[in-house]
């Protein structure tokens, strides 16, 4: 029996470092490139529209936004704000969707002319910031905002960029050490602090205000500001393994499902609050998995779903996205465990009214 494949959803033309869905539009962002480098290798942010064709769950690209030298590492979105990583800089962009106004009959011919649009293992022409793509009927346009440098290290860069819950606030880490907060979106700093001896690996933003940050000096800090609230050392409040360095590496809110991506390229899903394993692929990528993704339970989300539970979406060093469905798990429905207890009160009442006559 062949190994366990997942489906290949989208391939780019550079290797994908970032990922973000926005669920109302049914929207897949996919970022990264080759950098400064001169390899030949560009650098972009891919907006693919998600669809279901013959009820089979697929990506189209609706738009490419060229990001010139820079790579995007790390990705945020709030609403149709993304915040992008990118070297030592996080850099705003506004991106909208709107139908477009009623077409003649030529300028409908001309459309067609273009061909289709391009879905996995196309390598679209890149469009220049701020550029508009104008397909099937769709106004797509992505406009750049402010840019701010966020690290200041002698080898800068972001490596974490996270909004507030109501998105007037951005968080920022990279590799030296410190928070940084700004206003939204203005990028105007509002508050620093040193979070730990040297890079922050991941950091997340609770309802509250409050600061989870995880680096590689071991440790897993909340904060509120810049007070330190509690903190976690690996080498007193992990589990010890002989001759293994082990360290805190990513921090993120609770929900029904964790999804995993490893350094070997294998992807899995498990159940939050137990950690049993419900999927498993074993070097889906063959390298690295840099970001995963769930589809949210909102939006066109379940639209898009269609029978199955959840979908996971992974991007890898390979330059590819792909897609992992979990089916549905067999249930039994809410109505039959009713009639099912109604059917045990009965008996019980006529086992008693047997045993002993005049109970009721």
């Amino acid at each position: 029996m062949g190994r366990r494949r997942a489906p290949e959803l989208y391939r780019a033309p550079f290797p994908l470092y970032a990922l973000q869905v926005e669920p109302s539009a049914g929207l897949l962002i996919a970022a990264g490139g080759g950098g400064a480098a001169k390899t030949g290798i560009k650098n972009g942010v891919h907006f693919l529209k998600l669809e279901r064709i013959h009820g089979h769950l697929s990506a189209s690209l609706l738009h490419s936004h060229d990001t010139e030298t820079r790579a995007t590492m790390n990705l945020a979105l709030a609403g149709n704000i993304l915040a992008a990583g990118q070297d030592a800089r996080c850099q705003l962009l506004r991106f909208q969707t709107q139908q477009q106004k009623g077409k003649n009959k030529a300028e409908k011919a001309a459309s067609k002319e273009q061909g289709p649009r391009q879905r996995k293992g196309a390598a679209p022409a890149e469009k220049k910031s701020g550029a508009e793509t104008h397909q099937e009927g769709l106004e797509f346009s992505v406009e750049n905002l402010q840019a701010v440098q966020t690290d200041f290290s002698p080898d800068p860069l972001q490596k974490v960029v996270r909004f507030n819950h109501d998105a007037t606030l951005l968080a920022t880490g990279g590799t030296d050490g410190y928070v940084r907060v700004w206003k939204v979106p203005t990028l105007e700093k509002v508050l620093e602090f040193r979070a730990h001896e040297g890079e922050i690996e991941d950091l997340a933003v609770g309802p509250d205000g409050k600061l989870v940050t995880v680096g590689r000096d071991l440790k897993a800090s909340v904060w509120q500001k810049d007070q330190l609230v509690t903190q976690l050392h690996w080498q007193e409040n992990g589990p010890t393994f002989s001759n293994t360095p082990y360290r805190y590496q990513a921090c993120s809110e609770s929900g029904t499902f964790l999804g995993l991506g490893t350094v070997t390229g294998s992807v899995a899903i498990y159940i939050a609050f137990s950690l049993q394993r419900l999927y498993y692929v074993k070097e889906a990528h063959g390298i690295v998995v840099t970001d995963v993704a769930f589809l949210p339970e909102k939006g066109r989300g379940p639209e898009l779903l269609g029978s199955h539970e959840t979908a996971l979406f992974s991007v890898a060093v390979d330059s590819r996205c792909q897609l992992h469905l979990l089916p549905s798990r067999r249930s039994v429905p809410v109505w039959l465990l009713l009639l099912l207890c109604v059917g045990l009160i009965v008996m019980t009442i006529l086992l008693l009214q047997s045993a002993f006559p005049g109970f009721l």
